[in-house]
């Protein structure tokens, strides 16, 4: 028990280590996590799952992938398919059998299968998984129409994997009981659209009970969590590998309802996935056995070679012919595609299956399929970011600033950071207040911030840092409270309401932005300093004029607003977080014009950084 509970420490502790890393590195997360568990396991033996959880690790990897399938499935908004242009359409109902049939060509005269195995195999390669598409995503700075796309694919298309292995399969065991092919696709595909039928019905349950109040809030997680599991188990029963599908749908189905109830325990959900997630890879990979390497052929490598260049792109241009997505994009698509360790285990289960069934190569697909992982995870997660700026396929190059609220001081903001040339854009409700900032050239967003259409018709993902300036301190804080989970609690500011005193603060620190001031200035006062004349000044931190001298430099009523790092990133200075400037960074201040003072910034003998 106590080994046990160790090694699920450890796993924690490589998995999110491994995700923090690839954080503050930007490399790739699935890499660094693919190497934890192998470091872990074949190389140090500080793991070895099949001794720790013997027959439960098996069903222990299937409800983890069922979860993270679900999760996926949360995400997938049918508005957000619109713009893939039916890209995602055409990927399932023609890149599925074409990749089927391109990748069975390839085992069997590339890596020399025998056509059951070749088939069933790859049946197992056509599709990619959520598990290692979800981490490069976040990891890469993909534009908005491919990342869906990726996203999408990977989600509804891993199910029908293992479909296509266990048609393939099904009959290689019922052949010689006079079973035919169709028999057992009829079979197969019976079973699915039960499957589906059970996820949407278990969705519309949910949907049902949860608003009106048949499941206490407290127990709104829980019961969804028992009733995604339970999900797949009963589509299990009836089918083997159905679960899959069936939790997607559930998924897809709850995503698409408009259950409130969601909203409030989406970060339960994301937070179970990124363990999930973290420890499924850390546990695959340290089951991996290093001596299947030594069977490795120089044809293996061939067929890797096919894979990535031949298969995959054919598959997916063929896919996507005379269809809307432009070929920048098309060609991006057609490269990421990496298969995860996930691929592993069920090329594992089925190489049993196939050696009982008299198939001598099923013990070769644990060698191949371990091989098309560390391909596919280094080609793709090292090299997404270089092909995806080489095709002018990323998002913004450099993320920016969004205010929401325009206002005399708001728009002083945004033209500040035009100087600082940091993107920026002010949204406001108001067509009129928006006048302003039109006529000076800064980009605007006219609607309601909080309304659902906007993750329509904004892209966020362009913006590191949120702040809300409008005249409504609440207002202000709902904002944030809303968009935290997605920007970063970290990372959306707002002004009023953080005085020293605890009796002038009007909301809870937990239910609002970060002050954007460190002395918590609240929205009327910052209206009564522009109107007096107050002006931003930026200082330039450098090896002969440091943080202090910039203090110095300042009129005592002024105010610290925030910090531009080299590297573009913004930091505030609040009451809770005061950034520690390096040579090289700017410092952006809000204070009153000292008579005589030259606006640039601070001057004094040989100490003087020009303003940018």
């Amino acid at each position: 028990m106590e080994t046990q509970a160790l090694v699920f420490a450890l796993i924690g502790i490589l998995g999110i280590g491994a995700q923090w890393i690839a954080w503050r590195t930007g490399w790739p997360a699935i890499a660094l996590m693919l190497a934890a568990g192998v470091l872990a396991g074949p190389v140090t033996g500080l793991i070895v799952p099949e001794h720790t959880f013997g027959e439960l690790l098996e069903p222990m990897v299937s409800v983890a992938v069922a979860l993270i399938l679900f999760e996926g499935g949360l995400s997938l908004n049918f508005r957000e398919l619109r713009k893939t242009e039916g890209a995602v359409t055409r990927l399932m109902f023609l890149g599925i059998p074409l990749g089927w049939v391109l990748g069975s060509l390839a085992c069997y005269y590339v890596a020399g299968l025998v056509w059951p195995v070749a088939i069933l195999f790859a049946g197992i390669l056509v599709v990619t998984g959520p598990t290692v598409v979800i981490p490069l995503l976040r990891q890469s700075n993909v534009a908005q129409r491919p990342r869906a796309i990726l996203k999408w694919e990977a989600i509804v298309n891993d199910p029908f994997g293992a479909l296509c292995a266990v048609i393939t399969y099904e009959y290689l065991r019922r052949v010689d009981e006079g079973g035919t092919l169709l028999s057992v696709v009829a079979a197969l595909l019976g079973a699915a659209v039960v499957a589906g039928l059970i996820g949407y019905a278990v969705a519309r349950a949910v949907a049902w009970a949860f608003p009106r109040g048949h499941v206490p809030e407290y127990l709104k997680a829980p019961v969804l969590l028992v009733a995604v599991i339970g999900t797949f188990v009963l589509s299990n029963l009836i089918q083997q590998e159905t679960g899959l599908l069936a939790v997607t749908v559930m998924g897809v189905a709850l995503a698409n309802m408009r259950l409130d109830s969601l909203r409030d325990i989406h970060p339960f959900k994301e937070n179970i996935t990124v363990l999930l997630i973290s420890g499924v890879f850390v546990l695959l990979s340290a089951s991996l056995d290093l001596a299947v390497l030594r069977q490795f052929e120089w044809r293996f490598l061939a067929f890797l070679l096919a894979l990535l260049f031949l298969v995959r792109p054919a598959t997916v241009l063929v896919s996507l012919a005379f269809s809307k997505i432009p070929w920048n994009e098309r060609l991006l698509v057609a490269w990421i595609a990496p298969r995860g360790v996930v691929a592993v285990a069920v090329s594992g289960l089925f190489a049993l299956r196939l050696d009982q069934l008299g198939y001598g190569d099923g013990s070769i697909l644990v060698t191949l399929s371990f091989s098309v992982v560390i391909a596919t995870i280094i080609a793709h997660g090292f090299s997404i970011r270089y092909v995806a700026r080489w095709l002018k396929v990323t998002g913004a190059r450099k993320k920016g600033l969004l205010i929401v609220g325009s206002t005399p001081w708001s728009l002083s903001l945004a033209e500040q950071m035009r100087q600082l040339e940091v993107p920026v854009m002010i949204s406001d409700t108001s067509w009129q207040r928006l006048s302003s900032p039109r006529q000076s050239g800064v980009a605007t967003y006219h609607g309601e911030i909080l309304a659902e259409s906007t993750e329509e018709r904004l892209d966020l993902t362009q913006f590191q840092v949120l702040v809300a300036t409008t005249d409504n301190e609440a207002y202000n804080a709902l904002v944030c409270s809303e968009f935290a989970p997605d920007i970063g609690r970290d990372s959306v500011y707002q002004l009023g309401g953080m005085g020293d005193d605890e009796d002038h603060r009007s909301l809870p620190e937990a239910l609002r932005g970060r002050a954007m001031f460190a002395s918590g200035v609240g929205v009327s006062e910052i209206a009564e300093r522009e109107r007096a004349g107050w002006s931003f000044r930026k200082t330039r931190i450098s090896e002969q004029f440091d943080f202090a001298d910039a203090q110095a430099s300042l009129p005592d009523e002024a105010d610290m607003l925030f910090l531009l790092r080299k590297d573009g990133k913004i930091r505030f200075f609040t009451h809770a977080s005061r950034p520690t400037p390096q040579p090289g960074d700017t410092i952006v201040s809000y204070g009153p014009s000292r008579h005589g003072e030259a606006p640039e910034g601070p001057e004094s003998s040989n100490k003087k950084e020009a303003a940018t």
